[in-house]
């Protein structure tokens, strides 16, 4: 096997928990903005270590005057926002255990995560969420403490604990050690039922640690780090992220509405962001497809094939030819500028998760001076367990293991992680564990590849290889990454398990689609339905497809594919909260559209150039 270690930056304190990192925090900058608030007017208004602390405190003391015991689990369901971190400590200030639910999550989903986990309380943010817990809190006797943020519950709870004496919460918080449970999160359930991952306090203390060291030019700016959230903090991506801001002290801001991302991030001016390759995907399509309303096309594409050459040159490392580098001082006045003063004007640095970004969109944002750090992790990893950092990164890889964390091949190609990251167990669920674990080593189920240095790249998951009826081998992360990025591709999921050759399934972008179709000299009134018979639009997406496959063998490549007239959504049943494709739900849903495209193929599907 194939193994690659990095040795721990900090030393391991296995008396520590998760408070630490706040009572730490607040010995050493206890005046400095931890957090913004959005305020009516667009501003924001500043929330210093010692305040949120002290808020912290009082809200733990209403959980311990609610009845809320040590080791007690509270289910949280709400959107991004501050008061979600607010919730996590004082749950710890208290010796409470966080139970996370997706604010999408349907009722069934809040019965299963709230009933498996044995919660006895339950905070929710908006009267919708109460009504989808509310269908199911029948069944779910244990839950006796029901709140709900917009209704100021938390400021009631806050007010209501003013008789419980410091020293108790002094007592609750200095309970836990590092392996005791902090969290119990659900996977998303791409799978099937999920599986609660217990997380541990030392995942979250010694991860954090050594993260910041690791990670020091991101989260430690001279001039003062921030970045404003806007991913789903109930997925453990945004939580850990949450988490080492408290510890290192990066001032936070947060917007969950990302209709209203860019106004956000040019009033807050992050200097780094936290983002799936969707968002940075979406920021250059719309760019792109402005430019081309504007009729400044030709100079959008010809500034970004020039970034793209600019970076690749900066990453080989020899001279930059003099006529590439005028073109990039000339495109950086016209378009990079106006791209970064877009994003706030002070981001340097993406920590990007979930999905591979891609070479092309590395190099682009890379040139417009923003480093897209790509990381690689799970839930039972605590987020993280490579990526790439400031001083030593490689684009179009997901970096090296983080101080601390061991990751190594096994001979089918599986990752598989031990390390200070690793999750204990899943909750009530020892088959699983066990089948999950070769000895201290975790199998992700994913498969990958390391370079000589020990950077990782992901090529798939395990599960997902497809085996066509001739015996090749395919992944299909390969070909539908690049279609993704195409301005009228939603989601793409390729087919052809025990089938002649490989095929696709297509869904537009519904927000894109109005914008390029004008940009096209098209009707942008055009419905998704009868877009999906356009023959512009089979054409377009026909060119994505050729250029993928341009990338792979003609035994891997897609001959066929079909644009499906709806949209892939949570609310459908056919993504996860964070905006993966579940599979397996997909080829039962479209079993008929699938065979169609083996049994003769109708007018409106298309066909690839490769016969």
């Amino acid at each position: 096997m194939i193994e690659f270690t990095t040795a721990p930056l900090v030393p391991a304190d296995p008396d520590a928990n998760t408070t630490d990192l706040l009572v730490d925090r607040v010995k050493a900058t206890p005046d400095s903005v931890l957090f913004s608030l959005p305020t009516a007017d667009g501003g924001w208004s500043p929330v210093t270590t010692r305040e949120f602390h002290e808020q912290v405190v009082r809200l733990a003391k209403g959980l311990v005057a609610a009845g809320i015991q040590p080791g007690d689990k509270i289910g949280l369901m709400s959107k991004t926002r501050y008061e979600w971190t607010l919730i996590d400590f004082a749950a710890w200030f208290a010796g409470a255990i966080l139970v996370p639910v997706y604010e999408t999550s349907s009722p069934a989903q809040v019965r299963w995560n709230l009933g498996d986990s044995g919660a006895v309380a339950m905070i929710l943010e908006t009267a919708d969420h109460f009504a989808r817990f509310d269908e199911v809190h029948p069944d779910l006797p244990a839950i006796r403490s029901v709140w709900q943020i917009d209704l100021g519950d938390l400021d009631k709870l806050a007010a209501s604990g003013s008789d419980v004496a410091d020293d108790e919460i002094e007592r609750r918080r200095n309970l836990a050690v590092g392996s005791d449970i902090a969290t119990l999160i659900y996977t998303s359930g791409s799978t099937g039922k999920p599986k609660g991952c217990v997380l541990t306090h030392a995942n979250f203390v010694e991860l954090c640690r050594n993260s910041a060291v690791a990670l020091e030019e991101v989260v430690l700016d001279p001039n003062g780090a921030s970045t404003l959230l806007f991913i789903t903090t109930a997925h453990i991506f945004a939580r850990f992220i949450s988490v080492l801001c408290v510890h290192a002290g990066v001032r936070v801001g947060h917007q969950p509405d990302t209709k209203q991302l860019l106004p956000s991030l040019g009033s807050f001016k992050p200097t780094f962001l936290l983002a799936v390759p969707r968002v940075f995907e979406k920021v250059y399509n719309v760019s792109e497809q402005k430019a081309e309303a504007g009729g400044k096309g030709k100079i959008f594409h010809a500034a970004a094939e020039t970034a793209v050459a600019y970076s690749t040159a900066q990453e080989a490392g020899g001279k930059i030819p003099l006529g590439l580098r005028l073109k990039f001082a000339l495109f950086d006045r016209l378009v990079y500028s106006k791209l970064r003063a877009a994003m706030g004007g002070n981001v340097k640095y993406a920590v990007s998760g979930s999905a591979p970004l891609g070479p092309r969109l590395g190099h682009f944002y890379h040139a417009l001076g923003i480093t897209i750090l790509e990381g690689y992790g799970l839930t039972e990893t605590t987020a993280p367990a490579t990526v790439n950092l400031a001083h030593r990164s490689k684009i179009g890889t997901v970096g090296p293991a983080l101080p601390g964390v061991s990751v190594r091949l096994a001979d089918d190609g599986e990752i598989q992680v031990k390390g200070i990251n690793v999750f204990k167990e899943y909750w009530k669920n020892p088959e699983a564990t066990a089948a999950t674990f070769d000895g201290e080593w975790f199998k992700t189920g994913d498969i990958g590849a390391f370079d000589s240095d020990g950077f990782l790249t992901i090529t798939g998951r395990k599960k997902e290889i497809i085996v066509t009826a001739g015996g090749k081998n395919v992944a299909p992360a390969a070909l539908e990454d690049p279609i993704r990025a195409n301005p009228l591709v939603g989601q793409v999921v390729v087919v052809g398990d025990q089938k002649p050759f490989i095929s696709a399934l297509i869904t537009l972008d519904p927000e894109m689609l109005p914008v390029w179709l004008n940009n096209h000299g098209e009707d942008a009134g055009m419905s998704v339905d009868e877009a999906a018979k356009s023959p512009v639009v089979l054409a377009e997406v026909q060119r994505a497809i050729d250029a993928a496959n341009e990338n792979v063998s003609r035994a891997e490549s897609i001959r066929k594919f079909v644009i499906l007239p709806i949209e892939f959504t949570e609310d459908s049943g056919h993504l996860t909260p964070k905006m993966s494709i579940k599979r397996n739900v997909i080829l039962d849903d479209f079993s008929s559209e699938i065979e169609g495209l083996y049994s003769g193929a109708p007018a409106t599907e298309g066909h690839s150039i490769i016969s």
